[in-house]
């Protein structure tokens, strides 16, 4: 006979329902808090840094060349021809050796014509002081003659007066006597005036033609020095640095006021760097520095700025307070640091490729034993050339890429392999 069996129970199936359901509910949370899949970097490819606590140095870092301290640029007085070269750059020279050996007719003609002029200029003031004098004689002897003419004229009134005193001539020979001898002294005053006017006026003329004598010899001096500035001589001990920018040759013309040649003292010299504007209004004279000669390292302190700038950069001297490296020389590119100042007790990191003072940048952090790094803001200071200060967003000790990472600016974190 039939037995009825009794209907599955579906409390099972119900079970392993919820059970699917629920472990479908647990995967999608799980997934939803799932980081977003990072972005892949070859670790070799970056460059890493700790940040630190201490003391930083701020450093300006540029480049330049050495130059002697002191250099005598030579240039030509007067145009002329290239006659002889008798040194070479390298040379040692003295105060009076011969750099260049010029020509110019011209200049020596003129000397000549300045002489004659002061020749004729002698002459004529030769035959003024003969004609002054005679001029003189004469009025001295016009006046002698007056002179005696006047005491006669005296005497004849004397005699006249005389003569009127015992009735003994009539009145009008007497008045005759006195106007004589009245027109006479007036004459003779008159003279003299006139002589005193004309050894005054020869004193004049004399003096003037004799100013005009010196002028002239000036003249003819300063010809002279043109013609002789012809045989350029180096003025001072030292070494020929250059001779002609481009180098000179025989028989090149030259203009007057060219550069002919510099010298220099040897063994004295100075690094002259080129800063680049932004980082040079930090610099001030007396900063201590540092200039690598490539054959080692020598300290020095700035001595000079420029106030203005050409081309973006500001030429800064420096003086070397060491010993050179064998084999210096002038004109030898050198790189120079200067120190700016010193910031105690900082966080500080290695400058990254995009970092400058003062600002707010994205820096990858690298997390401790993950393998990832997060982008954080980092606050930023004053900043030196492989340095800068951090102001806020990392903590000693933290590491942090600081090599260009512009080509992650759309991630967050990425992933180190």
């Amino acid at each position: 006979m039939d037995i009825r069996r009794a209907a599955p129970s579906k409390k099972k199936q119900y079970l392993l329902w919820g059970t699917g359901v629920g472990v479908i509910a647990l995967m999608s949370v799980g997934i939803g808090r799932l980081k977003p899949a990072a972005a892949s970097v070859e670790r070799s490819t970056l460059w890493f840094d700790a940040v630190k606590r201490g003391e930083m140095k701020r450093e300006v870092h540029a480049s330049g060349t050495l130059l002697p301290e002191h250099i005598r640029i030579i240039a030509a007085v007067t145009a002329g021809r290239i006659e002889q070269l008798p040194v070479r750059p390298g040379d040692k020279v003295t105060p009076n050796s011969v750099i260049v050996d010029l020509s110019n007719p011209d200049v020596q003609l003129q000397a000549l014509q300045a002489e004659q002029a002061v020749t004729q200029s002698r002459s004529a003031l030769a035959g003024l002081r003969t004609l002054l004098v005679q001029q003189r004689l004469a009025q001295e002897g016009a006046i002698a003659a007056l002179v005696t003419q006047s005491q006669k004229a005296q005497r004849d009134a004397g005699v006249q007066e005389e003569l009127d005193s015992k009735g003994l001539t009539v009145r009008n020979d007497l008045e005759t006597a006195r106007d004589a001898a009245s027109e006479l002294r007036a004459r003779l005053v008159l003279e003299q005036q006139r002589l005193d006017e004309l050894k005054r006026s020869a004193t004049e003329q004399i003096a003037l033609d004799e100013e005009q004598i010196e002028r002239l010899k000036a003249i003819v001096r300063a010809n002279l020095t043109r013609v002789s500035s012809m045989r350029v001589l180096a003025g001072e001990t030292g070494v020929l640095q250059t001779l002609g920018n481009p180098p000179l040759e025989v028989g090149q013309w030259v203009s007057s006021g060219f550069e002919l040649a510099r010298v220099a003292q040897p063994g004295t010299l100075k690094a002259v760097l080129r800063v680049a504007e932004a980082e040079a209004k930090d610099v001030a004279i007396g900063q201590r520095a540092s200039i690598d000669t490539r054959n080692g390292v020598v300290p020095g302190h700035v001595t000079r700025a420029d106030p203005s700038s050409q081309s973006g950069t500001v030429t800064v001297e420096v003086a070397l307070d060491g010993p050179l490296p064998p084999g210096t020389r002038s004109d030898l590119s050198v790189d120079g640091t200067i120190e700016i100042e010193r910031l105690a007790d900082v966080l500080y990191v290695a400058r990254p490729a995009a970092g400058s003072e003062d600002r707010t940048v994205g820096v990858f952090k690298v997390e401790p034993n993950s393998g990832y790094a997060d982008r954080v803001n980092v606050k930023l200071g004053r900043a030196s050339v492989n340095t800068i200060q951090i102001l806020q967003g990392l903590a000693a000790g933290d590491s942090v890429i600081v090599s260009d990472m512009s080509g992650w600016d759309n991630v967050s974190r990425v992933k180190l392999k």
